[in-house]
């Protein structure tokens, strides 16, 4: 199953209704979404699927991590079943992205594949979770052990969507869209966050919409380049990710994802200054960026945190080789480091005031 060329992401403002023409040929469509995004946003989608007269049935799923699970797959795939959907059919993830790794994931294994269409309408999911085919839930070991590459064949982001979301949610995304600032190719998003800092904040539409289109054409080349994660590119994209998947474990994610990957941020400069692979000049953009945008640079009460309890989650991490792996900037742009010293590590846990 091919995966979406740069023409079949929509991004603007008031595009939600494209998702009709989109899937126009199909007989049936489930729609996958939570109570409050279906109360916003389902009658449009589900009026633009009338219009073109395909069947379709709204299918609502839990809140928060805990519903990323495989408890939630099974029901969502035997409520496909009850609905009658088959295996040329297709299924809209309409939500964030628990919507959208959750419903992702179904459709990767109900009838062995079923087409995805991601409608996010978050700020995280449009700019990153949606986009590149990853797929998966939850295990109590760790986030997002279990699941599939299995790429949409559209996406719609409508970042209209993006008024309504509360302030948190919303600055939460800002953690993913700093990821792509700091990366080699992240100087478009880099200048807008530098200099529409106020209108990013305010979430001005035009300036979200050329926010979220760079940040979505940088994760395009990317996964094109390494659809599934073999040649070692794709990796690049979980930079600030390791520590982020930790934290989030550990702290039963008190912190939104956005938040973890800000301060995971951090902690990736850090521990690239201590290895001598970035300058303290480039180590302090990594503190100033998230913090310029009032993301947390620093752990909650990370004082209670136990460095050894978040190695022992890191080395869970899916890109680990059996050690501990992160990706790190460095004179040759980013790459995976395995097992640093510990000396280097605690100068990282330092610099975002985790344990002691």
């Amino acid at each position: 199953m091919t995966g979406p060329r740069r023409g079949d992401v929509v991004v603007g403002s008031g595009v939600l209704d494209q998702v009709g023409e989109l899937l126009a040929d199909r007989r049936r469509v489930a729609v996958v979404s939570q109570p409050v995004v279906a109360d916003a946003y389902a009658a449009t989608v589900c009026s633009a699927l009338d219009a073109v007269r395909v069947q379709h049935e709204l299918v609502l799923m839990g809140d928060g991590e805990q519903a990323k699970s495989l408890a939630t797959v099974e029901d969502l795939c035997r409520r496909f079943a009850r609905g009658g959907l088959l295996r040329n059919d297709a299924v809209v993830a309409l939500g964030g992205g628990v919507v959208g790794d959750t419903a992702g994931f179904a459709a990767a294994v109900y009838h062995r594949g079923v087409d995805v269409v991601q409608v996010p309408t978050t700020l995280l999911a449009q700019v990153d979770s949606a986009v590149g085919g990853k797929t998966g839930v939850n295990l109590p070991e760790g986030k997002n052990l279990v699941g599939s590459f299995h790429r949409p064949v559209a996406v719609v982001a409508d970042t209209r969507t993006l008024t309504t979301l509360p302030e948190r949610e919303y600055r939460s995304g800002l953690g993913e869209v700093v990821k792509y600032a700091l990366m080699p190719a992240g100087t478009a998003v880099a200048a807008l966050l530098d200099e529409k800092t106020d209108a990013v904040l305010g979430r001005d539409p035009s300036v979200l919409s050329s926010l979220v289109r760079a940040c979505v054409d940088i994760k395009l080349a990317i996964v094109d380049a390494d659809p599934e994660e073999r040649t070692g590119v794709r990796a690049t994209l979980n930079l600030g990710h390791t520590f982020a998947h930790a934290l989030e474990t550990a702290g039963g994610y008190d912190l939104y994802h956005g938040e973890a990957v800000a301060v995971g941020l951090v902690f990736a400069g850090a521990l690239a200054e201590a290895l001598e692979r970035i300058p303290a000049v480039d180590a302090a953009r990594y503190r100033a960026l998230p913090a310029s945008l009032r993301l947390p640079v620093t752990v909650p009460n990370g004082d209670v945190l136990d460095r050894e309890a978040l190695l022992a989650l890191i080395r869970r991490d899916k890109k680990a080789k059996g050690g501990i792996t992160f990706v790190l900037p460095g004179a040759r742009g980013l790459e995976t480091v395995d097992d640093p010293p510990l000396a280097a590590l605690h100068h990282a846990f330092d610099a975002v005031g985790v344990g002691g």
